[in-house]
């Protein structure tokens, strides 16, 4: 028999907790989903927009690097001014920027409503995080993550296909257009089921704290995104940024050490947690090999393999069906099974469908392709969902807003480095394997001479445009090994996590202080 649930957010029933969670989750879907679903929209942008393609970038480049600023102010507003209010503000304003999107008619009215749809979506994932844990109780916080994992998840693995077909099949500008209906119909869920609360205004806005967070950020991924570009280290651009970014950091480090607590941007109990340290160091390995190698792929498809957009797409999307069924399976499991246990066997998934692309060649069938993404998709649902009860559940409920926000932004970070890590590998090790490839063809090479005097000056480009293909293909395989070891070797680390004799993450005495 279904019963009313008594949380922080007062007496949830089953209905209006079943509207809660849909209403969020189309928010959380949303925004997850925009993060890529303008990836193979760009070269249609370019063209409308009257853009270069180092200005059309800049459509990501900005919402991401909007987002990673706003994201830990999260925990602030939703203490000043209620959890209900930020959403309805963060949704509203997300849908009306997605609306400005679609009608740009040039980069520059592209480029700043897209730092509005990230400032405004930027809390929309921790805040959904932190209402499913307030709304349910602690036996079904592995279910709920399970739910908020689906969609923060497969939103980034929908948006290629989603993106590609709309299109393929009407216009860039409905990339943007999707989300105004959605929206619309979230901002009804949430102002309709949602508690009013007000913010509990214990904490002080820390005007310095904020701004240092915030330049280190936003220098780091300006940093991350234009490094390859700019090939790292050798402009003047890249040290620029870094050292601002070393500079801010530092100074936000001293400064939080040394004010007391509730007057500081990020507080400092969240580290003293056990539990929620750990988890950030896990989150942030998962966003470094797990999103570095869906990044890898698609390219290595259109790249390589000269696959259609919307043809990458379908080919990947299975992997988000595994990662779906995994996340419905684990969701009753967490509470009933070590956490330590499914996360070993998540990993363990994740570093088998890593080395069956080890193999990869540049003579592959579409299944060569779905299989170790339907793999590793089932071994990233069983890492996610436990992690975020491991992470959360012995946190205070009057940190989660806070800790949600830096869960999610740590993820962000260690997503956007391992991007950048995996592009310059790749840069720098196809050079190196085109190199090594043509050095073994020489004129003492009887075949080698033939086919280059039948073929002409021909020949020659065609030769060099197959040693490109297979140096680029050695070098993603080497992506594929690195992350695979990277995998294997976070397996250990789990032991960090402390358990109870129930298989459930302890409780922390630190953690449950007010």
């Amino acid at each position: 028999m279904s019963v009313s649930t008594e949380t922080g957010e007062g007496i949830i029933t089953p209905r209006e907790r079943t509207m809660i969670t849909f209403s969020i989750m189309l928010a959380t879907i949303i925004v997850a989903l925009d993060g890529t679903i303008a990836n193979v929209a760009l070269p249609h942008m370019q063209g409308s927009l009257n853009a270069s393609i180092d200005q059309i970038t800049w459509v990501l480049t900005s919402f991401i690097v909007a987002t990673a600023i706003a994201t830990p102010l999260t925990g602030w507003l939703s203490d000043r001014f209620g959890i209900k209010t930020v959403f309805l503000w963060s949704i509203g304003g997300f849908t009306v920027a997605s609306m400005l999107c679609g009608i740009s008619g040039n980069l520059i009215e592209i480029v700043l409503a897209r730092v509005l749809q990230g400032a405004f979506g930027a809390a929309l994932v921790p805040l959904s995080q932190a209402t499913l844990l307030d709304i349910n109780p602690r036996e079904k916080h592995g279910s709920a993550m399970a739910v908020w994992g689906m969609g923060v998840m497969i939103g980034p693995i929908l948006g290629p296909t989603v993106g590609g077909w709309l299109t393929d099949n009407y216009d860039w500008r409905w990339v943007f257009f999707i989300n105004l209906p959605v929206g619309a119909l979230a901002l009804w869920g949430i102002w309709r089921f949602i508690p009013s609360k007000p913010g509990a205004r214990r904490v002080k806005f820390d005007m310095y704290g904020f701004a240092a967070l915030s330049i280190a950020i936003g220098a780091l991924q300006m940093m991350l995104d234009r490094g390859e570009q700019l090939e790292w280290f050798s402009s003047a651009e890249i040290w620029l940024e870094a050292i601002i970014a070393a500079i801010a950091v530092a100074y936000f480090v001293i400064h939080t050490a040394t004010r007391p607590a509730g007057e500081t941007f990020l507080d400092y109990r969240l580290l003293t947690n056990r539990n929620f340290l750990t988890g950030l160091l896990f989150i942030f390995l998962v966003g470094m090999i797990l999103f570095a190698t869906r990044a890898q792929v698609p390219q290595l498809l259109q790249g390589l393999l000269h696959y259609p957009a919307e043809l990458a797409g379908m080919v990947t999307a299975p992997s988000g069906l595994g990662t779906m069924l995994a996340m419905f399976i684990v969701g009753r499991l967490v509470g009933k099974v070590d956490l330590r246990l499914i996360l070993a066997v998540g990993f363990g998934l994740t570093a088998f469908s890593l080395w069956l692309m080890c193999s990869y060649t540049l003579v592959l069938s579409e299944k060569d392709i779905v299989w170790p993404g339907v793999i590793q998709g089932v071994g990233l649902g069983l890492v996610f969902v436990p992690l975020s009860a491991a992470t959360f559940q012995t946190l205070a409920p009057h940190l989660r807003a806070d800790g949600t926000a830096i869960y999610s932004l740590v993820r962000n970070i260690g997503s956007s480095i391992g991007i950048a890590v995996i592009q310059a590998l790749w840069a720098r090790n196809s050079q190196e394997a085109h190199a090594n490839i043509a050095d073994h063809l020489t004129q003492d090479n009887s075949a080698l001479s033939a086919y280059l005097n039948g073929g002409g000056g021909g020949a020659l480009a065609s030769l060099n445009s197959e040693v490109t293909r297979q140096a680029g293909m050695i070098a993603y395989v080497d992506g594929f090994w690195l992350m695979f070891i990277l995998t294997l070797a976070a397996i250990p680390l789990l032991l960090l996590i402390r358990i109870n004799k129930s298989g459930a993450a302890e409780t922390s005495t630190v953690a449950a202080d007010h």
